[in-house]
């Protein structure tokens, strides 16, 4: 049985200012859980079903700190999903120092007032998908372990390094280094066309503004996602999870060793 205390707590953790202060955030599914706890990560507290915890392996059982049963109804009453899983998990938050030299020397993707959990969490997705480790997020983005983002993720969190900065001096960082900034924009040069390097930072903007005018001058190359027709009512542009998806793939198209 979930104590009240503890139902409050998994509960308040959808406020980005208690996960913060108690470095905890929540994960919820029985394939989600599988994976942070196949990837060992310290897990503070197990919350499920009796069977779900009766078919862990003694190997995934060994980082979690606390395990405690519960029916489908204490799930539901806690769960932020409105058909709760078997299994919720509180994780600890891992302690990421951002060091800009170490990112700059890959392709990354840095994200410009990103506000949807939907597509953060689908960004974090493509970039795991298509060997992207690193994105770095201005300070006014979506938190990453808001629920909402932590399942778009699919359990790609895992795999992809997402950091907050001034976004304005980590691109400096980069012009100093003469690495490319590859700004995605309406105006720009089809990506299909324009020559893309394996190392670089992929900046993606806002939802509805694009990419702020404090950020546009620091663009080396300007680069758009070419469509039948923009003109036509309804599809001006696109999600900018789904562009997310089609510029990281053709960066690996262009650089892959295997085409």
């Amino acid at each position: 049985m979930i104590s009240k205390n503890r139902a409050r707590l998994i509960v308040s953790l959808r406020k980005k200012k208690v996960r913060e202060d108690e470095g905890l955030f929540i994960i919820e599914g029985d394939k989600l859980v599988k994976e942070f706890l196949s990837a060992k990560v310290p897990v503070k507290t197990l919350i499920a079903k009796k069977e779900f915890i009766s078919a862990l392996s003694p190997f995934l059982k060994e980082c979690i700190e606390e395990i405690e049963d519960a029916t489908y109804e204490e799930l539901k009453q806690v769960s932020s999903l409105k058909t709760p899983h078997n299994a919720l998990a509180v994780v600890h938050i891992p302690d990421r120092k951002m060091i800009p030299d170490i990112i700059l020397e890959n392709l990354c993707a840095a994200l410009d007032f990103v506000q949807d959990p939907g597509n953060l969490g689908t960004i974090i997705r493509a970039a795991a998908w298509f060997g992207i480790r690193n994105i770095v997020c201005s300070n006014d983005c979506v938190d990453v372990y808001n629920p909402k983002v932590v399942q778009a993720s699919m359990g790609a969190i895992l795999n992809v390094n997402v950091y907050y900065s001034d976004l304005k001096k980590f691109i400096s960082v980069a012009r100093e280094k003469k690495i490319a900034v590859y700004g995605t924009v309406l105006d720009g040069e089809s990506i299909y066309r324009h020559k893309l390097d394996d190392r670089g930072i992929i900046l993606l903007g806002n939802e509805s503004r694009g990419i702020s005018d404090e950020l546009m001058p620091l663009v080396t190359n300007k680069i758009m996602i070419p469509g039948v027709d923009r003109s036509t009512p309804g599809i001006e542009s696109l999600n900018v999870g789904m562009a997310a998806s089609v510029v990281f793939s053709e960066f690996l198209r262009q650089n892959s060793t295997t085409k």
